[in-house]
């Protein structure tokens, strides 16, 4: 997901949530992952030949809910985040930046998937009276608490211009233990996005910007995200293209988003390619220099049925603390 600077920052998500934002140059400080990236950009830019990094602890906890789904699974979880941004300045305001993070997720109900994973049910042979395969099953017996998985981040960004940003990040997901739908291993999720905006981001309802200041906080995204199981089952690809709108009212960012997600599930899930709608409302606080509260809501449609799938909602809501050293 991208996270954009608009003044201070404006905070666009798409997806999962990922730690941290981007310091830049750009208008809007890019972070593409989904995972979302939270925290914002540095205060200042840099200039030409320039380099800084910055060390970053990051405190969040989400859900997610898949209402489309029988039984309505949920995940929640608290994520602790370790981490460093280090970016280099470019010509015409631009930037290059890695960024990194590592750390621990307290997992109740399932751990965080893919988008559009199908839970398909298997007979394992222990039948109960009921007639239910005796498989642990934890969206059945609501959202206890499971266990501690890892996550990481890695994302490099390329911002050639205060307008464009190309980004590249992959985002592995460590199950520490086999409990309900979770199997124990490594997931991994891979993410190109771009994203162009179409002014300076400089928009603020505080100062008296009106309606003529709208252009300057619209941007364009287009995102693809490719996932795998711990087994190694590719479950599938979507890509995002989305419109979105960031301003700000004095310190507070604010950015809605949304549009189509086009979906290919893996073939394992025996469903066809689709196309479901989503959107998301962000905003970001800046407590001090050092401490940046945000959170976010997002919600996907999707369009069709099938077996271990079906029509209706998946949403996402989380926040947190990020600290910047």
């Amino acid at each position: 997901m991208i996270n954009f600077n608009v003044s201070s920052s404006v905070l666009i998500v798409f997806g999962f949530l990922t730690p941290l934002g981007l310091s830049s140059a750009f208008p809007f400080s890019a972070a593409a992952g989904g995972e979302h990236n939270h925290g914002g950009g540095l205060q200042e830019d840099l200039k030409s030949g320039e380099f800084r990094s910055m060390p970053v602890i990051t405190l969040e906890g989400h859900g997610g809910f898949e209402n489309n789904l029988e039984g309505k699974p949920a995940h929640y979880a608290i994520d602790g985040l370790f981490g460093a941004v280090m970016e280099w300045g470019l010509p015409n305001q631009g930037s290059f930046a890695i960024e990194a993070t590592f750390g621990p997720a307290l997992v109740w109900g399932e751990a965080e998937h893919f988008y559009g994973r199908v839970e398909v049910e298997e007979d394992h042979g222990g039948l109960t009276e009921e007639g239910h395969g005796d498989e642990e099953h934890a969206h059945e017996e609501g959202a206890p608490y499971r266990r501690i998985d890892m996550k990481g981040m890695l994302q490099a960004r390329y911002q050639p211009s205060d307008r464009l940003s190309l980004s590249a990040t992959w985002l592995p997901y460590y199950v520490t233990k086999t409990q309900g739908e979770d199997e124990q291993g490594v997931k991994h999720q891979v993410e190109a996005a771009v994203t162009y905006a179409f002014g300076d981001g400089d928009v603020n309802f505080a100062l008296g910007d009106g309606l003529e200041s709208v252009m300057d906080g619209v941007f364009v995204s287009v995102r693809n995200r490719t996932g795998w199981e711990t087994d190694g089952t590719y479950l599938g690809n979507y890509t995002d293209a989305w419109a979105g709108f960031g301003f700000n009212v004095d310190r507070l960012n604010v950015t809605v988003s949304g549009g189509p997600r086009f979906y290919v599930p893996g073939s394992y899930s025996g469903l066809s390619q689709r196309t479901d709608w989503g959107g998301d409302i962000s905003v970001e606080y800046p407590i001090s220099d050092q401490v940046v509260a945000f959170a976010h809501f997002e919600a996907i449609y999707s369009t069709d049925d099938g077996e271990g799938w079906g029509k209706g909602f998946q949403n996402h809501v989380g926040t947190g603390l990020t600290f910047r050293f």
